[in-house]
């Protein structure tokens, strides 16, 4: 059996751990979590700690900072943890400090091959250069994944999702929370929010070309998808009430009164773009080729 080691932090402090580490798990309530791929030794620095202190666990390849008395599956049980224990339960401190009130600053540098599993409430969450699958789990933190190669799925309740420069897929799913994906060459994206805005900008490379994999869901958020040209990607788009943008003369807009749909292929058809909303809208834009510069990605509501 792998021997367990653990550290309780309470004031800012470096650890190094000289095991390997082949999985990261973390879940704070408020404050920030950095993330950063790196050679060598996986390695903690904890800036801040405000509130009771971090439990820091090795056994094994997995890696755990946390506290003690956080679960751990996923942004509803944290919600439920963070709104439903009855507060004449929680202890006080001298001070008078609420239990759930704690924040802590840290930063993770660990292999790139790790399994990254991060789970918070309202902290903000950056991960970046993993190469393995990185899983986050959300109430209200915003969370940035940039240069991942390795699939990543964000869950959110209302926190938002800035995605950069990723070659992997991506799976996104919030109640309230937006999308961004800024340079997307990994050309899978699954998203499903009820009422956040998604800007899905895709940067594929003509050198290595991939069939796009794209299928976003909103009820009153808006779409709007930026497709390198030439694209290549059969395309359905509906929208109940929403309006509808579209760049490609390949597709074709129909649709009376208040529902509109974008069909028809780019290419030879080989991926597929889904998009439904409700009452949202939809953009169908038309990206820069390579060797011009792209303006950032905003969702221009006069037109929408």
């Amino acid at each position: 059996m792998a021997e367990q080691k653990t550290w309780s932090v309470a004031e800012p402090q470096k650890l190094t751990f000289e095991e390997p580490v082949t999985e990261l798990r973390v879940r704070l309530v408020g404050g920030t979590v950095n993330v950063v791929a790196d050679e060598g030794p996986a390695r903690l620095e904890v800036a801040a700690v405000d509130g009771p202190p971090l439990y820091v666990v090795q056994e094994g390849g997995t890696l755990t900072v946390s506290y003690e008395d956080l679960p751990w599956n996923g942004s509803q049980d944290l919600k439920k943890w963070f709104e439903g224990k009855p507060w004449k339960a929680w202890s006080r401190s001298g001070a008078g400090r609420k239990a759930w009130e704690r924040r802590a600053t840290v930063t993770l540098t660990v292999p790139a091959a790790t399994h990254v599993q991060l789970a918070t409430v309202s902290a903000t969450s950056v991960v970046s250069g993993i190469g393995a699958d990185t899983d986050v789990n959300g109430v209200s933190g915003d969370v940035t994944l940039v240069g991942l190669s390795g699939k990543a799925n964000a869950k959110t309740v209302s926190g938002s999702v800035e995605a950069q420069s990723l070659t992997g897929g991506l799976g996104f799913h919030s109640v309230s929370g937006g999308l961004t994906v800024v340079d997307g060459a990994g050309g899978t994206v699954r998203a499903d929010s009820v009422s956040g805005d998604m800007l899905i900008d895709l940067a594929l490379d003509a050198a290595e070309p991939r069939p796009v994999d794209i299928s976003l869901n909103s009820v009153s958020g808006q779409v709007a998808i930026r497709l390198p040209h030439p694209a290549d990607a059969r395309v359905e788009a509906n929208t109940a009430t929403g309006g509808v943008s579209n760049a490609f003369e390949d597709l074709l807009v129909s649709g009376q009164f208040a529902a509109k749909r974008i069909t028809g292929t780019l290419g030879a058809g080989t991926g597929t773009l889904r998009a439904t909303t409700v009452s949202g809208s939809i953009a169908l834009l038309r990206r820069p080729a390579a060797d011009a510069p792209a303006a950032p990605l905003v969702l221009d509501k006069k037109v929408l």
